[in-house]
């Protein structure tokens, strides 16, 4: 009387298999989500002002201004990509700009060369606090 039922060496070793297959999937994804946070980062050392800046900042402040709002988030980037991980920017130092990277830095530097002269402001602050620590980084241009 053949026996058509599996039997429990071979559900084990199934069962192995389903769990091998689901750290193997779960660590590809990990891998996959580093490198595009990688990515992501790179993008934002190597990326450049717009040569259309001028016209999008007035597009920006203007509609923001008709709400009745006197700044606009200007840019946001994860508080890991500054210097000190967003200490400066928590404790309202005046030496914030200066833990700035990439993007951000070429940002603060077009504020100071272009908008500043204008009478526009910059602010920085920690906008949320994952796990209790900084998370992003919101850059504020105001008048």
């Amino acid at each position: 009387m053949p026996s058509d039922l599996v039997n429990p060496k071979e559900l084990r070793k199934i069962a192995a298999e389903q769990a091998m297959k689901s750290v193997d999937e779960a660590l590809a994804q990990k891998k996959h989500a580093e490198e595009e946070a990688r990515q992501v980062h790179l993008a934002f050392l190597e990326r450049d002002i717009h040569p259309d800046v001028k016209n999008r900042v007035s597009t920006a402040v203007r509609r923001a201004a008709e709400r009745g709002e006197h700044q606009v988030l200007a840019l946001q980037f994860p508080s890991d990509w500054c210097t000190d991980r967003g200490r400066a920017i928590n404790n309202f130092e005046e030496s914030w700009p200066s833990t700035l990277t990439g993007f951000a830095k070429r940002a603060y530097e077009y504020f100071e060369k272009e908008l500043r002269p204008l009478g526009y402001g910059v602010r920085a602050e920690v906008l949320n606090f994952p796990g209790g620590m900084p998370g992003d980084i919101g850059m504020y241009l105001t008048w």
